[in-house]
């Protein structure tokens, strides 16, 4: 009886997974949705991140032959829209993100302390700090800011085992928020 209940739950959680899977960017919540690779980022390497309907939105270039690690956002037409650059010689590591004209728009950087759950912080140059929670690794993990969730990273709506979402609230930065989250995928899985 006990077992018979256990497997019809692992039926039901499957079927909610395989339903989520199938409704990214099909609920009209309004939210921006992306869909990201991960670990498919390295220096000289290109890749481009896809919309809801699995449209190219953004390239990312990988710039080689540079003294240190840069990746470049570019629109689909080849401007810049920001640069992702490490930062050597810190305590921590960290990932600056710079407007097209060289201007600080970011910085992203792993919390000191972080007991429970992987912690990390957005710096905004203009703006109130980001804070990043949850389990980095698996990609299940939300930005927010203060008490407002801004973003939302998950695998879970996807059945490939190397892609994840990235799912934006309105009127948010997007390719700031992307940024961020492919700065911190870069540092977790160095």
């Amino acid at each position: 009886m006990i077992n018979r209940a256990a497997r019809q739950g692992r039926r039901e959680d499957r079927s909610e997974e395989r339903q989520q899977d199938r409704s990214f960017g099909r609920r009209n919540s309004g939210n921006t949705r992306y869909k990201m690779r991960e670990r498919l980022v390295s220096i000289g390497d290109d890749f481009f991140i896809e919309n809801e309907a699995g449209d190219r939105v953004f390239k990312v270039d990988g710039k080689a032959l540079r003294v240190r690690e840069t990746l470049i956002f570019e629109d689909l037409h080849g401007h810049e829209l920001c640069k992702l650059q490490a930062k050597v010689l810190r305590v921590k590591d960290s990932m600056e993100i710079e407007g097209p004209n060289g201007e600080q728009l970011g910085m992203v950087k792993k919390a000191l302390i972080s007991p429970l759950r992987d912690r990390w912080v957005v710096k905004i140059g203009n703006g109130p700090d980001l804070d990043v929670q949850g389990n980095i690794l698996e990609h299940e993990y939300t930005i927010e800011e203060g008490r407002n969730k801004l973003a939302e990273v998950s695998k879970r709506w996807f059945r490939l085992s190397d892609v994840y979402g990235v799912e934006i609230e309105p009127g948010q930065q997007d390719v700031l928020i992307l940024a961020a989250t492919v700065a911190i995928d870069m540092m977790a899985h160095e």
